[in-house]
């Protein structure tokens, strides 16, 4: 019965991985999609194209795959219009969400993500409800192994940068909405291609998460949240202790 179960846990999780991933590509091909639409099909003279191009490839995804998607939105063959959305709400222990989609269906996408914040004890406001406690910015991401923390400093201040956070997984540079194709430019000739370069939102300060209940509920939502094929990103404004973390496993 041990060696049974075992393997059924196995294999749930494989399914789960294979679940997961499946989602990735989802999304991905959708913004090669719409990136390729919104500007030349050609990455090298489309920012957003060529920050698409990376992740998908960060994702293991074939070219054969990623071509398709480019063709289809270079050409508009694929039949669906997806438009850009956003969605803002609380959730539990009063934690700002900001829920950024790529859809094809208005109103599939605000029902389900409606049900998701009032079934995980959150609540979805209206446009602008929570986004004046962000800042709007220009991010660009680079892994930890492209360059040290100092060089990479160094490098953003050049490039006309505002702020460079480095840590063991990677340099995380913000600068100002405007200056992002400067900015991006700049730190590709130094440090080359970027995970990506988007613009973001950005939380002006952090709601502390210490209760347990609340922790395990609030990361559930953004779970959910994240999970549908329509969102392409959900940003917050919480911090949870590693302690916490640990102990929600």
């Amino acid at each position: 019965m041990a060696g049974h179960s075992q393997f059924k846990n196995i294999m749930h999780r494989k399914g789960a991985q294979d679940a997961k991933r499946a989602k990735v590509f989802t999304k991905l091909i959708r913004e090669l999609t719409v990136a390729a639409r919104s500007g030349m099909p050609d990455p090298a003279a489309n920012p957003r194209l060529r920050a698409a191009i990376m992740a998908a490839r960060g994702a293991n995804m074939s070219k054969d795959t990623m071509d398709r998607a480019i063709k289809r939105g270079a050409g508009g063959e694929d039949g669906a219009n997806y438009e850009e959305v956003r969605y803002e709400g609380y959730g539990p222990g009063s934690v700002a969400i900001i829920v950024l989609g790529l859809t094809d269906n208005r109103n599939r996408t605000a029902s389900d993500v409606r049900s998701a914040f009032s079934k995980n004890g959150g609540a979805m406001g209206e446009t602008n409800s929570v986004s004046f406690m962000f800042d709007r910015v220009g991010a660009i991401r680079y892994p930890a192994a492209s360059t040290t923390g100092e060089a990479m400093f160094e490098g953003a201040l050049d490039a006309g940068a505002d702020n460079v956070e480095s840590d063991d997984d990677g340099h995380e540079v913000t600068c100002a909405p405007d200056d992002l194709g400067a900015v991006r430019e700049a730190l590709e000739a130094k440090f080359g291609t970027p995970e990506y370069a988007r613009l973001d939102w950005k939380p002006q300060t952090t709601v502390p998460v210490t209760d347990e209940e609340t922790a395990r509920q609030l990361l559930k939502l953004l779970d959910i949240l994240e999970d549908f094929d329509d969102v392409q990103r959900v940003q917050a404004n919480f911090e949870i202790s590693d302690e916490l973390m640990e102990r929600l496993g």
